[in-house]
Order: structure tokens, then C-alpha cells, then sequence
């Protein structure tokens, strides 16, 4: 039990042991890294410069650590090592133009990495390079080996040769070293140099120029030709010309006889030509000697004077058409007269290389048949000569055009019109006519063209017929002349007329309307509308000038203004003038109307005839009262006021006299009422039997006019004071009454 306990603990501290490690081992940080280049940054080829990398690391416990550090060259490792320390140096020596660059360094400790800034290093200055040939004599036509290299320099060069400072060859080379071949162009004696360049660095420049080495190049006169031409003067066409090409050396060799590019013959020493001359063979002859690339030669020209002429075939007349005579001839003339005359050369014509005549001229009539090309030779003193081709190609005249027009024609708007004949030669002239009048013209060039005519316009349909088409394609030939134009042609419709049978009709009866066109291309459509709103299924399409549409069992809603719309294929839509249409009522509607103004006057007779019997009754007539007032005016006196109160039926009104009095004089005032009044008050608002001639003084302050006339004011009293004259009397009576007060 105590071992188990022992191997748990051992167990349990390796672990923490090792826990600790890694917690210890992972508790650092990178702070810097940094590059440095020694001495400089700018050196000189030659130079030795240190790289120099650094690293600064922060740690939580001071334990060792592996850095692995990394040197690059525009980020290609150029060198890496693992050491323990935070510095490392790399020693680049010498340094070359190919070291130039772009240089950091990176820093990986376990799983961490950081790299440094980068800097530039600029090696200036190229080593001078070695120039070596393996022959410095060599004959003309041999290529001479060099070698260029520049020991010191690493890296891709491109070396450059020149002979006699002028560039001759370049060779890329990925080595410091390149042995190529150089062809001598210069004889006698010639210089070769070299340069290079680095190729990743041209920024460098050229390096300079190598060492000089003199070539000597001896001249190869022995394989030189000579040329000689027998007979060389007088030369006419048919004579035997004999060439002789003569060289000295003997093997090795390659003689060649050539006129401009053609090899007249070849062998391997000197030889001979002879030809039977003709016009063509005169010009310059060279007879070359080669041995390897040496290549040497001699010139000679010949002159050939012409037997006869070279022949021309002809055809009378510029234009041919079909159906017409053409003939052709073949004509040479004679040049050198000593040897031959005109009657010693024979013709031949040829159609597409086959004999048709053994004569000078020949003659047919013109067709698609005799269509071709054509050619006639001559022959004197075994000379063959072959006129140029002549392609003959009779002229169709021109077929009747035929003219349509393109899309719809409609009336008033512009239209277009095509022409075309289906044979003619090009080209052909089309010209528009309109009662044989020109109105346009079109020249076409190309096969299968038109011409097209546009912006053509119509003022009646029948108008279409007075257009045709000429076409011409020749002057000398007859213009032909299509006939009249003819196409469906649409005329907008004119406006519309809306016809109602009548303005005015019966609710629940049919409305007839018709709409009436005067023209128009049929079929035309019809549509109508009832207060600006198109009728449901209103609109129709006929093949006359008028469409109809019946409005079934109209109603009073259905009043009002209607108008129709009248159009064709020309799209062109015309309105009519608007009609207003007015629905009376239906019979029964008025007789009911009728009735119930005749029940309501028989009930207005009947409530008359009540009201009447009413007023009539003799009760009601004894209730009015009558009120007189007389100012009577004495010389001297003032004026006075006779009151006079007449009662009739007194006890049937009211039944008092008390009843009466309030009636008359107030609203409000009752007998009880009148105890605490004043005397005069009581007497003119409580009148009893007073005697009729009592004397009632007036003062001096009523107008003049009252004292010089007498008045007479009779009211009529019943139950309430309802006419205006009695109203008006009593506010006369009280204005009197209150003008007494103050006496």
C-alpha cells in the first residue's frame, strides 16, 4: 500500500513538474527584431557586408531558449541557423551587383515569430570581363569560338559580342561564363569585344567593355566566277545565246546560274547555257560560286530586241448586251523587218484556253453563252507570243421592274415604295413617276438591291394608281417601265355623326342611336359612350358606313349626353359631337302623378269647405266690439275727446264688462288689479256706463292739425286684436294717454 502511495506521488509531481515547465516555457514576448547592415547600405562590388539580426525577447523567468533565425533576399531564404543567443550574423563576401536587394530577417521561438523591417542593399560597380577566341586567323566564311566570363560575378548575365564596336550577338546565360560561335562579316582584319549585363539587376548598367582580339580573315579569290555571253549585242528574239559560268578552284564548291529569283542551272564546277532567247530573257544573269557560308559572283546582262510585238486582243465597242454583235481582233506589230513581215505571223483566238478561230478577228452575237475570258497568240519563227486575258462579259438590259409598296399605305401619311428588276447589269437606274412625272431617283450598284422610294403620300385612295418605276442601266440601252402601283389602301375614317330617332324618350322604352361616317376603309368599329364612359359591350365592328346600338329598357339614370367613336385599321380614332338625351317619366308613373294631384285638391276643396262653414257661424260675428273716438275742436276751448263704447252682446263675449276691458286695453291688467290705479287710469282702462257726451279735456301740446278737423277711428274687437288698423289704433290711443298723464 505505502509503494502505491510512492508511485502516485512520484506521479503527481512529474506532472506538476511539467506543468510548471510549460507555464515557465511559455511565458516570454517578442519586443523587437531588428536588421542591421554593416557597413552600409551602399557599397561598392567587392565589399564585404555583414548581415546582422537581432532579437529582444521579454521573459517572466530567465530560462534558455532556441532561436531559429532566417535571412532573405527578396523573400527568398538565402540563410538560416538555430542557436540559443539573440543575435546571429551572416558575412556576404565579397559582395556583387547580384547581391542588390531587398534583405530582413525573421525570429521563431517554438510557435512564435516576428520579422524585422526590410532594407535595401545597393551593390554598385561590375567586374571588367575576360574576352578569349580559339583561332585568331581563320578564311572567309569560317565562324571563330569566344569566350566571354566575369569570374567574380554570380547571379543570370546577359553577355553582348561586338565586332568592330558594333553588336554582332547577345547570349543569356544563367552562369558567370558563355562560349558561343560568331560569324566574321568583315574581310581582311577585323576586332571582337564583350559586355554583360546582370539580368535581375538592370538597373546596374553594363559592365565595361572586355579585352580587344585582332581576327585576320584571308579572302577566298579562287572560287570567284566569271561570266561570259556570246552573242552579247544584236540580240533579237529566236537567236542561240550561249552563257558560260567559269570558276578555278575545284572541289567543294556549289556554281549556280540565276536570272532575278529563279536558278536557270546548277553544278559543282564551271559549265555552259544555251537558250533560244525571246523578249522576256533579256535582263541581268549571275553566276554564283559557294563554298560553305563564302559565297562569291559575277553579273552579266543580256538584250533582246523583239521580233514582233506582243499581241492584244481587242473588242469593238465599250458595251456589249446580249443579243447585240461583238467582234474581237488580235493585233501585233512587226519590229525587226529584216528578218520577218507581217504576213509571217499566224493568230489563233482562244476562249478559256480553248481554239475558237485560227484567224486575227472573230465575230458573234452576244449571250450568256459567250461569256469568258479570252485570248489570242501569235507565232513567227517558231516565237510564241500570248496576248493578256480579256474577260468579256455581255450586258443584260434591263427587265421590267416591278414596284410594291412596303407596309400599310394609308391616306395622308407617308408611305414607302420599292422597285427592283429581276435582270440588268448593274447599275441600274430607278426613277419614281407620278402621271409620268419624275418625283425621285435611285442609282443601285449592288446584285439583288432595290431602290426604295419614302416619304410618298396619298391625298384619295385612287391616287396610288398614278405612281410606276423606270429602270435603266445603260444610256445606249431602252428604259423599262413597271406598271401602275396598286395596294390596299386605307382612308381614315371621317368624323362621325351621332343620329338618335329622337331626343327625347319614354322611361322603359328602346334607344336607338346610329352612328354615320360620310368615308372610311371598311371594316370600321364603332363604339358609343354615355356621359364620357364607354357603353358595355358597345362596340362592334361592320363592314358598313354606319353602326347602330340600342339601349333596351331605358332608364331615367341612362339620361344624358351620348356620343360615338368611330375608327379603322389607319388607327386613327374620330369623335362625334356629343347629343343629350332626355328620358320623361313612364305612362303610369304620370297618371299616378295625376291622381294624387287630383286627391290632394279634392282634400284642399274639403278643409276650405270646413274653414268656411266655420267663419259663417252668426256666435263669432257678435263678438267684435267697436271702438270710436271723435276730438270735437271748439273756438277758444282746448281740444276735447269724446269716447264712445258700444257693446254689443256684451254678457255673450265675456259676461263682464271687467272681461271686455282687458281684452281691448291690456294683456295683462285684470279687475283686481285696477283698485290701487290712479283715477284717471281707472277710468280710461275700466270703462263703465258713462254717459256718451262727457267732455274729455286735451292739452295744448297735440299737433295744430288736430284743432282745425275732426277724426273718426272705429276698432272692431274680437277676443284678440288681430287686424292691423286695430293694433295701430290702440298705440294712438295710448300715445294720447300718456301725453294726458302729466295735466
Amino acid at each position: 500500500m505505502s509503494l502505491c502511495y510512492l508511485c502516485l506521488t512520484l506521479l503527481l509531481a512529474t506532472l506538476a513538474a511539467r506543468w510548471q515547465a510549460v507555464n515557465t516555457q511559455a511565458a516570454f514576448t517578442f519586443d523587437q527584431v531588428t536588421l542591421t547592415l554593416l557597413p552600409g547600405k551602399e557599397v561598392t562590388s567587392g565589399t564585404n557586408v555583414t548581415l546582422r539580426c537581432e532579437a529582444k525577447v521579454s521573459q517572466s523567468l530567465p530560462t534558455p531558449l532556441t532561436y531559429r533565425f532566417s535571412f532573405l533576399q527578396d523573400d527568398q531564404v538565402v540563410y538560416s541557423q538555430n542557436i540559443s543567443y539573440a543575435v546571429v550574423e551572416k558575412t556576404l563576401s565579397p559582395v556583387r551587383v547580384s547581391n542588390s536587394g531587398h534583405y530582413h530577417c525573421t525570429v521563431r521561438i517554438d510557435n512564435k515569430f516576428k520579422k524585422s523591417d526590410s532594407h535595401t542593399l545597393k551593390v554598385t560597380g561590375l567586374q571588367t570581363p575576360m574576352l578569349k577566341v580559339k583561332s585568331d586567323i581563320i578564311s572567309e566564311g569560317e565562324d571563330v569560338s569566344a569566350t566571354c566570363s566575369a569570374l567574380e560575378e554570380n547571379g543570370s548575365l546577359s553577355f553582348y559580342f561586338y565586332e568592330s564596336n558594333k553588336e554582332i550577338k547577345r547570349v543569356p546565360s544563367s552562369s558567370n561564363s558563355v562560349t558561343t560561335m560568331l560569324s566574321i562579316r568583315n574581310l581582311k582584319e577585323t576586332y571582337l569585344q564583350c559586355a554583360y549585363t546582370v539580368l535581375q539587376h538592370s538597373d546596374a548598367g553594363w559592365s565595361n567593355k572586355s579585352n580587344t582580339w585582332k581576327i585576320i580573315v584571308k579572302d577566298l579569290d579562287e572560287i570567284t566566277p566569271r561570266i561570259n555571253v556570246t552573242p552579247i549585242r544584236n540580240v533579237v528574239e529566236g537567236d542561240r545565246v550561249k552563257i558560260q559560268c567559269e570558276v578555278k578552284a575545284l572541289s567543294d564548291l556549289d556554281v549556280f546560274l540565276t536570272k532575278g529569283n529563279t536558278v536557270l542551272h546548277k553544278s559543282y564546277t564551271s559549265f555552259t547555257h544555251s537558250l533560244t532567247v525571246r523578249a522576256e530573257d533579256a535582263g541581268d544573269y549571275v553566276c554564283k560560286a559557294e563554298k560553305g557560308s563564302v559565297q562569291k559572283m559575277a553579273t552579266s546582262q543580256l538584250n533582246v530586241t523583239e521580233l514582233f510585238s506582243k499581241p492584244m486582243l481587242r473588242l469593238n465597242g465599250h458595251q456589249v448586251f446580249e443579243g447585240d454583235r461583238f467582234h474581237l481582233n488580235c493585233i501585233s506589230d512587226v519590229n525587226v523587218t529584216l528578218k520577218i513581215n507581217k504576213a509571217d505571223i499566224r493568230f489563233i483566238l482562244l476562249k478559256e484556253g480553248r481554239q475558237i478561230s485560227n484567224s486575227a478577228s472573230y465575230s458573234e452575237i452576244a449571250s450568256s453563252a459567250t461569256n469568258g475570258n479570252y485570248s489570242c497568240k501569235a507565232t513567227a519563227k517558231g516565237i510564241e507570243k500570248t496576248s493578256l486575258p480579256l474577260v468579256f462579259k455581255a450586258k443584260v438590259p434591263v427587265s421590267s421592274p416591278v414596284i410594291n409598296t412596303v407596309g400599310n399605305v394609308i391616306v395622308g401619311r407617308p408611305f414607302t415604295v420599292s422597285c427592283k428588276a429581276e435582270n440588268g447589269t448593274l447599275p441600274i437606274t430607278y426613277t419614281l413617276l407620278k402621271d409620268r412625272s419624275p418625283v425621285a431617283e435611285r442609282t443601285v450598284m449592288e446584285a439583288a438591291g432595290m431602290a426604295v422610294f419614302d416619304k410618298i403620300t396619298l391625298s384619295y385612295p385612287l391616287e396610288i394608281k398614278k405612281f410606276t418605276c423606270r429602270a435603266l442601266n445603260q444610256e445606249a440601252s431602252p428604259s423599262k417601265t413597271s406598271s401602275p402601283l396598286t395596294a390596299a389602301v386605307i382612308e381614315p375614317v371621317s368624323s362621325p355623326v351621332i343620329m338618335p330617332i329622337s331626343l327625347t324618350v319614354t322611361e322603359g322604352s328602346d334607344l336607338y342611336l346610329l352612328c354615320k361616317v360620310q368615308q372610311g376603309t371598311q371594316p370600321i368599329t364603332f363604339s358609343w359612350y354615355h356621359n364620357s364612359i364607354l357603353i358595355p359591350s358597345s362596340t362592334q365592328e361592320v363592314t358598313l358606313l354606319h353602326g347602330t346600338h340600342i339601349v333596351k329598357a331605358i332608364e331615367r339614370e341612362q339620361r344624358g349626353r351620348y356620343y360615338c367613336e368611330a375608327t379603322n385599321h389607319a388607327s386613327e380614332t374620330k369623335k362625334s359631337p356629343p347629343v343629350t338625351i332626355t328620358v320623361s317619366l313612364a305612362v303610369w308613373k304620370k297618371a299616378l302623378i295625376g291622381v294624387l294631384c287630383i286627391l290632394l285638391l279634392v282634400a284642399i276643396i274639403v278643409v276650405l269647405i270646413v274653414l268656411l262653414r266655420k267663419m259663417s257661424n252668426p256666435r263669432r260675428k257678435k263678438q267684435a266690439t267697436e271702438l270710436s273716438v271723435k276730438p270735437r275742436p271748439k273756438s277758444g276751448d282746448p281740444m276735447r275727446m269724446s269716447l264712445t263704447l258700444d257693446i254689443e252682446d256684451n254678457t255673450a263675449l265675456n259676461g263682464t264688462p271687467c272681461v271686455m276691458g282687458r281684452n281691448v286695453w291690456s294683456e295683462n291688467v285684470s279687475c283686481s288689479e285696477s283698485d290701487g290705479q290712479g283715477e284717471e287710469e281707472s277710468e280710461l282702462l275700466h270703462p263703465k256706463e258713462v254717459d256718451p257726451n262727457i267732455e274729455v279735456p286735451v292739452t295744448n301740446d297735440i299737433e295744430p292739425e288736430h284743432n282745425t278737423q275732426s277724426t273718426d277711428v272705429q276698432v272692431s274687437v274680437a277676443g284678440v286684436l288681430e287686424q292691423p288698423e286695430a293694433q295701430a289704433a290702440l298705440e294712438y290711443a295710448q300715445l294720447n294717454n300718456s301725453e294726458q298723464e302729466p295735466a
